[in-house]
């Protein structure tokens, strides 16, 4: 071995300087390329051996590849004996088993990982019941378990007292999880909605006062965008506890348009009308099928709820089919002679006080019952004008239930 370091040596002092810049910059060069084809060199070996077999030849590679890299390197430079040096001066033997039982915990690891990652894709792919995202958080929440345990294990290795630093551990869990119990809640609420699955990215929910599209769902908040383009972060713990309405989850959603006739109108006639109209629509699914139903008698109609659904709710879709529906519902009534009407009010008067009447005192433009309340706060001046007729009116005509001026 001396003898060989004696003889790079003395090529290195014939050449000079040159010929170790020379070394270096290819033993970098080459641990590059190693890095830039990592993940090619993993795909072909996937194509012709098992997955578990690829991880393991391929961690192994660039492994080797790192350290060969670093020994040509500390060889060309003449550091190999420092570096022997300052490990037998701040290290003994027992550092180097501890460094080389982490370093096969560590591959260990990343081999577990990959493999794990393997078998859920097999095990979930297939799964046409759990979502992509389902997935991801499983394999996820795996690879923390996996390396937690690892690291437990290398500290075990590295600290005699364990258990003491367990201990300081869960303490500082404590203290954190008071600290950021909100953020904790949250986090756990996101799991729950992830595995809980009441909506999906894509669909239209409403949330309180809030209504969209659902374009993300992470372990803190879910996105919604709204219909005015605006983008809604709604924590987590907030959906949980709220109520949810999902209006996309069956594929399918019920539209209602009320609609009042008039009173002297056939009810059922109507109905008919505006069922057979909204069949014909595009957006109207045959089966369930449209149907009308005489909700309650208003103030001034019927009124009809006319019922039905349509495929791939969305909001687009939704107001446009209800706009058609409208517009089609009356245009067909109109076609028929059915009168919606305006809101319409009747006023009566008692019978022990002589009914309802109107004052008619003569002039032109008499008030009407429409606008007899305009009359009524005429100015002090017109009632002024007015007050000998109105008096000779009161004598000559006395009203009932007072008592006249000869009484």
């Amino acid at each position: 071995m001396e003898t060989r370091q004696a003889a790079l040596g003395g090529l290195f002092d014939a050449f000079g300087l040159d010929v170790r810049i020379a070394i270096t910059v290819a033993a970098i060069g080459f641990l590059l390329v190693v890095l830039l084809t990592y993940r090619r060199l993993q795909r072909w070996l996937n194509d012709r051996t098992k997955p578990l077999y690829s991880d393991i030849l391929s961690t192994t590679i660039l492994i080797g590849s790192c350290l060969l890299s670093l020994s040509v390197v500390l060889g060309t430079w003449g550091l190999t004996d420092d570096v022997r040096d300052v490990y037998s001066e701040y290290f003994g033997q027992g550092v180097l088993v501890q460094a080389a039982v982490t370093f096969i915990l560590v591959v260990g690891t990343v081999i577990v990982t990959r493999f794990v990652k393997r078998v859920l894709e097999e095990l979930l792919g297939s799964a046409s019941a759990i979502t992509d995202h389902q997935r991801e958080i499983t394999h996820r929440v795996t690879q923390v378990i996996i390396w937690s345990v690892s690291l437990v294990v290398i500290l075990g290795v590295w600290v005699d007292d364990l258990g003491g630093l367990l201990v300081g551990a869960g303490f500082a869990g404590i203290v954190i999880g008071i600290a950021a119990q909100q953020t904790l809640g949250t986090v756990l609420s996101g799991f729950v909605l992830m595995f809980d699955r009441p909506f999906e990215i894509g669909d239209w929910i409403e949330v309180d006062d809030e209504e969209g599209i659902v374009t993300d769902i992470s372990i803190v908040n879910t996105r919604l965008q709204s219909f005015d383009g605006e983008y809604i972060m709604i924590p987590n713990d907030v959906i949980s506890s709220s109520m949810v309405t999902n209006r996309s989850r069956r594929g399918r959603l019920r539209i209602e348009v009320d609609v009042g006739v008039d009173y002297e109108s056939d009810p059922e006639r109507a109905a008919e009308i505006a069922r057979s109209r909204v069949e014909e629509l595009d957006a109207s699914l045959t089966a369930p099928s449209p149907q009308v139903i005489t909700k309650e008698f208003g103030d001034s109609a019927v009124v009809l709820g006319v019922r039905f659904w349509i495929d791939n709710p969305n909001a687009r879709r939704y107001n446009r089919a209800r706009t058609t529906a409208i517009n089609e519902i009356k245009a067909a009534f109109e076609e028929a002679g059915i009168k919606i009407p305006y809101p319409q009010r009747e006023l009566s008067g008692r019978a022990e006080t002589g009914g309802f009447r109107i004052a008619d005192d003569g002039r032109p433009n008499a008030p009407s019952a429409g606008n007899s309340r305009s009359r009524g706060e005429r100015s002090d001046a017109d009632s002024d004008d007015g007050e000998s007729d109105s008096g000779s009116e009161s004598e000559s005509e006395p009203t009932p239930g007072l008592p006249s001026e000869d009484d």
